[in-house]
């Protein structure tokens, strides 16, 4: 059956893939971007689908619309981007949240919250378990975003305690893939451009800093599996991502033989303030209630989005040469 779902953030990285498998399914979607990180180049391949509705909105607004879900993955999600205004940061996590939850209350829709991994923190437990409260520094330039979706996570479950709204809560780990900003400053974006252009590949710290990098078709799986699940009363939070984990500086070494190029590794500076040392999902609670696990091997889902970023900076020279 067809429902109406509204995506916020639905011109990012990750909400334009989900508006397209959203429509692919036979929905309405209305995705809601205020291009703050997110453009509409991303979701240029939806605009002649009749089902597909676009609006200029900042979430922390409120929005009157008639859905029957929601999807609040509106925020910026790379350090570069989140600190540049964590003011503003905290109150896209917080009022956004009380928004789309006074939205959903008001039209009984379920609703979706994308939270993160860095709701643990620089974890002193490993892998991160859901059960897992955390190491945050609230004080520290990273608190915007991290204590943001912290704020967020508490709203959606007073909602579901105090007024039985249906929620889903999805915590991401370190996804990738096409569409990625590539001046974001998140370590796979970084490391194509850089490799790409037979640059010197730049290394925070010795590089053993270790993730866990999940494609965004796996991620996007498990995502619909919650928001599909029933009953409704399995909430989460669940961990969404990959649990294969690996040192910074071994997907740096993978992108360059990738890429068949001769970049160098350059420690260039320390590792950032409250920058985790450790990062990796469990994913037994996914596994056991969704039937999820991600299925994309990381060569190929980097095969994918280093084709991505060929074609983007091919495209960029391209333009700029036709400007001259």
């Amino acid at each position: 059956m067809s429902k109406r779902i509204l995506v916020t953030g639905g011109a990012g990285f990750l909400g334009s893939h989900l508006c397209e498998r959203l429509l692919e399914a036979g929905n309405d979607v209305l995705c809601v971007d205020n291009y703050y990180t997110g453009s509409k180049h991303n979701i240029m391949g939806c605009l002649d689908n009749p089902r597909f509705e676009l609006m200029r909105h900042d979430v922390t607004f409120p929005l009157y619309v008639e859905v029957d879900e929601i999807y609040n993955l509106a925020c910026p999600a790379s350090p570069i981007h989140y600190q540049h205004d964590p003011v503003q940061t905290t109150k896209t996590s917080v009022h956004g949240a009380i928004n789309m939850l006074g939205l959903a209350k008001r039209v009984g829709a379920k609703v979706f919250q994308a939270s993160t991994s860095e709701v643990y923190g620089d974890p002193t437990v490993h892998p991160q378990v859901e059960s897992y409260r955390g190491n945050v520094n609230p004080l520290g330039p990273r608190a915007c975003y991290d204590e943001g979706k912290r704020c967020a996570e508490t709203l959606f479950f007073d909602y579901h305690r105090q007024h039985k709204l249906r929620i889903k809560v999805a915590r991401i780990f370190n996804t990738y893939g096409p569409r990625m900003h590539p001046n974001d400053g998140r370590v796979v974006s970084n490391f194509i451009v850089q490799a790409l252009k037979g640059e010197d590949i730049t290394i925070y710290g010795d590089g053993m800093q270790t993730r866990s990098f999940c494609y965004v078709d796996d991620l996007l799986d498990g995502w619909l599996r919650l928001m599909d699940h029933t009953p409704d009363d399995f909430t989460g939070p669940v961990n969404i991502g990959n649990p294969v984990e690996m040192p910074i500086r071994h997907l740096a070494e993978k992108i360059i033989k990738l890429v068949n190029g001769k970049s160098k590794l350059v420690q260039a500076r320390p590792l950032p303030t409250d920058d985790p040392l450790q990062r990796c999902p469990d994913i037994t609670l996914a596994r056991k209630m969704l039937k999820w696990e991600p299925k994309v091997a990381l060569d190929e889902g980097l095969a994918k989005t280093i084709a991505y970023f060929d074609s983007l900076l091919k495209s960029n020279k391209a333009m700029s040469r036709v400007g001259r």
